[in-house]
């Protein structure tokens, strides 16, 4: 994303929106908390031509190259095209992210009493699929090598610790100094529920997809979660039978920060990207800026 100069108005992690409608500018006045703006959707998305691209790739050495990279590549690229979808809104007013940053939580092992933790992995627009993957192995590998817990799990065994009167007065200091944009930079790092999108593999689960609110803390604009690969059979146009891979996905996203028509660009780039999955292979062609 271009850099440029920080401003008066302007966060750390964002750009303050100057040139939005009035209407834009309003919404977070009538709709003050998150949960106030959620908007659930799910879609059916055909995976026989991303299964064949990713099998092609995992011969080629991407050992374990997957929907999980294909989806984040998919969001990434969408960003890059429709900017609006990566901001959010703070202070009840409406920022532009300075990055890309998805946020996933990773178990340590697929025991029952494994524990689990959140990673935050940064990305640019013009990332394709090779970058996404190599950034999240690096920082999976990194967390699940560590000997000690990472920042997020240190943040939270500190808070834990603190008795309850005193652990709920700290929580209201922060939520009032993220609303001004006061959270210092390491400690906004450590947190799960600031960054640009978050996502969840719950077919690793082995179970369907499920409506995750998002946290009124913070400023996670999208929360993705998809389910297991399945096959369908269907008739063809020749009235042939013909299998066809799918996963189901399910969205929430904050409708604040852009409107129903700007969303359903997103998800026709979505489909677009199903179809043909090599695009996310090359950085994009032209990276469109959101507005001043």
């Amino acid at each position: 994303m271009a850099t440029t100069r920080r401003r008066m108005g302007d966060r750390k992690d964002g750009r303050l929106l100057r040139t939005l409608n009035p209407y834009s500018k309003f919404v977070p006045f009538i709709m003050p908390e998150r949960v106030d703006r959620l908007v659930g959707y799910e879609e059916s998305f055909e995976v026989s031509e991303v299964d064949r691209r990713l099998r092609r790739l995992r011969v080629e050495g991407y050992k374990g190259i997957g929907i999980l990279h294909f989806l984040i590549a998919c969001h990434v690229r969408a960003a890059s095209m429709l900017p609006g979808v990566n901001r959010f809104i703070a202070g009840r007013r409406i920022y532009a992210h300075n990055d890309i940053s998805v946020v996933m939580t990773v178990k340590h092992s697929m025991s029952v009493d494994a524990t689990e933790t959140s990673i935050k992995v940064h990305f640019q627009p013009t990332d394709t699929i090779f970058d996404i993957y190599r950034k999240m192995n690096e920082k999976i590998e990194e967390v699940k090598a560590a000997e000690k817990d990472n920042s997020t799990e240190e943040l939270a065994g500190v808070f834990a610790k603190f008795p309850r009167f005193i652990l709920r007065f700290v929580i209201a200091v922060l939520r009032a100094m993220d609303y001004y944009g006061l959270i210092p930079e390491a400690l906004e790092e450590a947190s799960p529920f600031h960054g640009s999108m978050i996502i969840t593999d719950l077919g690793s689960l082995r179970i369907g997809p499920v409506y995750h609110h998002i946290y009124n803390f913070g400023t996670l604009p999208v929360f993705i979660a998809f389910g297991a690969k399945y096959h369908k059979y269907e008739i063809t146009k020749k009235r042939e039978l013909e299998e066809k891979k799918y996963i189901d996905t399910k969205m929430v996203v904050d409708e604040g920060i852009v409107d129903g028509h700007y969303y359903s660009q997103l998800l026709q780039a979505y489909r677009y990207m199903f179809q043909h999955p090599e695009i996310l292979e090359t950085p994009p062609t032209k990276v469109v800026e959101d507005i001043f």
